[in-house]
């Protein structure tokens, strides 16, 4: 990973004027709709003046403050009414950046909704790639639409950078081909919260999605980055699954390589992908791991595809 560079402090200067446009800017009014009566937005502490929203689609944060309020992520959009009025009941603060963990649809959904309310969202130029041109959805293998030009990132980032913002010491860390090749993580130094997008789920096996260029050996390298990220009192947010702390990344990483050599062993050997798949590689992890049983398989094709035949 490369080292930031002056672009961090092209990027603050960035932030820094966009902030004050902003703060002239009246609030806008949520957008129009809503979600069924059904769904319910949670906001709940994980540190610091960081919280995690649960609604429909992938887990978001929030920031909250003086400054202003900086989210990370969008859920899909139906949600985003209900999303900004829970955090209007913790602040009154205006909403002001989005940061992308990655592409999917469950995260960036509401994006264009947020841009209207004045909002300023980040991410890699690899996610803005697939915005523009979509590839088929990992899953349903359905190809999404071109985003909107409201739901792209138009603040892009390829060095780690940090944004200063509510006494908080906002890190953003671009991440080598993982669950795709546009991940971010998200760490809030001073609150110790990190936000892994869905490179780590807390529950369910390792899922690289592969039409958008992940790849489960990056997930490996990019949960060794985590653990050298975090420490004992680290609140680990997945893009899935419960709120979870170092120790589920240490687990998930033993699953990963105890899979991997055990996959590499019988590849090399000359096993073929069905053979791998029979000897049921992940046996005595299923349980513990939980998740989607689709997500086995997959995990354990994905690693017999990227390793080497020997």
């Amino acid at each position: 990973m490369k080292h930031a560079s002056t672009f961090a402090s092209t990027l603050a200067l960035t932030l820094a004027l966009a902030a004050r446009a902003a703060v002239a800017q009246a609030p806008a009014a949520a957008p129009a709709g809503g979600p069924p009566p059904e769904v319910q937005v949670k906001a709940t502490l994980l540190g610091g003046s960081v919280y995690g929203i649960d609604g429909r689609g992938g887990r978001m944060a929030a920031l909250v403050g003086p400054d202003g309020v900086l989210l990370v992520d969008a859920q899909f959009p139906d949600v985003t009414d209900k999303i900004v009025a829970a955090i209007k009941q913790i602040s009154p603060a205006p909403l002001r950046f989005l940061v992308n963990t990655h592409v999917h649809g469950d995260h960036t959904g509401g994006n264009e909704n947020f841009a209207k309310l004045g909002v300023t969202i980040l991410g890699r130029p690899e996610l803005r790639a697939q915005q523009l041109t979509p590839r088929p959805a990992p899953g349903n293998g359905q190809t999404p639409p071109v985003a909107p030009p409201g739901a792209l990132p138009i603040i892009l980032f390829d060095n780690p950078t940090t944004i200063e913002l509510d006494g908080e010491d906002v890190q953003l860390i671009p991440l080598p081909p993982a669950h795709t090749d546009g991940d971010t993580a998200v760490l809030f130094k001073k609150a110790n919260v990190l936000m892994t997008g869905d490179v780590f789920r807390s529950e369910g096996m390792p899922a690289a999605a592969i039409t958008n260029g992940g790849s489960v050996l990056g997930i490996l390298k990019c949960i060794d980055l985590f653990l050298q990220i975090s420490d004992a009192n680290t609140k680990v947010v997945p893009g899935h699954g419960p709120v979870a702390n170092r120790d589920a990344l240490v687990f998930h990483r033993q699953v990963l390589v105890t899979v991997r050599d055990r996959v590499a062993k019988a590849k090399a050997e000359g096993k073929t992908l069905e053979e791998v798949q029979a000897m049921k590689p992940t046996a005595e992890f299923d349980q513990k791991v939980g998740g989607p049983p689709g997500f086995i398989p997959q995990f354990v094709a994905t690693l017999y595809n990227e390793l080497p035949a020997r």
